[in-house]
């Protein structure tokens, strides 16, 4: 699968011509975790052994550490590891997990957020943006997504529990990855066509993910402390993400790695 852009949309090449074929509930809102470490590979680890393990004693122990969650995470924080997905071109064996972890993780300390829960949470969300369905808030009964925020603010109103809770995290979500990502796309739009501007989403991410952290789901889904970053951390996390969106996603980069995931 191909890293690419598709109409101005974010994604994995393949995946957005099937959209129309999924099945229902694969279209839906669902709620994204911060377990991108948790989804990684055996490929990966050969993929990190083979950057980080010069020699074959070397691989070996670097197994063995990785197995350990503590030292695992010191072992992604490695310059060298960053540097080798940042200059990679053509077939990447990794999954798009470790990938974007270990870049978001890079850029989000540089911008001073250091908590690795929203390092996985933010590479959670790329990742699963990067497929062009979930970025699209569709709801359960409804025929056609909900586009526009003032779509979704007035879901809310009639919203059961669960559903509120989706709507506040996707607003969230949304706003944090295309203004992260493509705020050039939103400039654009609000200069030649009265669209709102930066400033409007940043205003809704931290909104929304201020009023989902209060959610009681929030806490069952341990996401309390990750949405009060994102809220009280907006602008940082979407500059670095506006940094890293710079160095791999320009408009027109057929150079962009394929992940191999077979």
């Amino acid at each position: 699968m191909q890293l690419m852009l598709e109409n101005g949309q974010f994604v994995l090449a393949g995946d957005i011509f099937e959209c129309g074929t999924k099945p229902a509930a694969e279209r839906l809102m669902q709620v994204i975790h911060a377990n991108c470490r948790a989804q990684f590979t055996a490929v990966d680890m050969d993929y990190i052994t083979t950057v980080l393990g010069k020699k074959k004693e070397s691989a070996s122990f670097l197994v063995s550490l990785l197995s350990d969650v503590e030292t695992r995470d010191l072992i992604l924080d490695d310059e060298t590891l960053f540097r080798a997905l940042l200059e990679q071109r053509g077939c990447l064996r990794v999954s798009p997990h470790l990938y974007f972890y270990v870049l978001v993780r890079h850029v989000l300390r540089q911008a001073g957020v250091e908590d690795r829960s929203v390092a996985d949470y933010v590479a959670e969300l790329l990742t699963e943006f990067s497929r062009e369905e979930r970025t699209r808030c569709v709801l359960r009964g409804q025929l056609q997504p909900l586009d526009y925020f003032f779509e979704m603010l007035a879901a809310l109103q009639t919203a059961d529990d669960y559903t509120a809770f989706c709507l506040r995290t996707h607003i969230g979500n949304h706003s944090l990855f295309f203004s992260g990502v493509f705020p050039d796309r939103i400039r654009a739009r609000a200069e030649r066509r009265g669209f709102p501007g930066l400033q409007y989403y940043r205003e809704m991410g931290r909104a929304s993910y201020r009023a989902a952290s209060h959610h009681r789901l929030a806490s069952e889904f341990d996401l309390v402390p990750i949405f009060d970053t994102l809220s009280s951390r907006f602008e940082p996390t979407r500059l670095a993400l506006n940094d890293l969106a710079g160095r791999l996603f320009a408009i027109g980069d057929h150079d962009l790695p394929q992940f191999f995931t077979g």
